[in-house]
């Protein structure tokens, strides 16, 4: 798993921020982007599941976005994503918003969310049909 701290910033539209003491760790294998308070043993704050799309391009697909109760307004889901999008980047593919979360947040950052093409979208809703073990 792999460590970043989120970025600070509140979120526009004053969603809240998150402070320094959170860890976003990518665990590829269970599909699961993480928030963690204090680091890698932290309490899980909220994540992002995921899965790995191969065909017809590489990409990661958003299926569910979660923000424990007592930890929400705080911008947790907002640097969820927009490490989900940067993670996405460092590794040179899309991400595929499925979660009604990531897509609003994608049309909210339009520089940091590249739009997918419909034969991508619909590939990843294949995908996840086929193996509702996904999500």
């Amino acid at each position: 798993m792999s460590p970043t701290r989120p970025d600070s910033s509140p979120e526009p539209g004053g969603e809240g921020h998150v402070t320094d003491d959170v860890v976003i760790l990518d665990d590829r294998e269970r599909g699961l982007l993480r928030a963690r308070a204090g680091g890698p043993g932290g309490e899980v704050l909220g994540h992002i599941q995921y899965f790995v799309l191969d065909a017809p391009e590489r990409a990661l697909v958003a299926v569910h976005t979660i923000v424990e109760p007592r930890h929400e307004g705080r911008g947790i889901a907002g640097s969820l994503t927009r490490e989900l999008y940067a993670l996405a980047a460092r590794e040179a593919v899309q991400v595929v918003p499925l979660c009604s979360f990531v897509v609003r947040w994608a049309a909210r950052h339009p520089g940091e969310a590249p739009a997918v093409s419909d034969a991508l979208r619909r590939a990843a809703e294949q995908a996840l049909a086929a193996d509702p073990g996904k999500w």
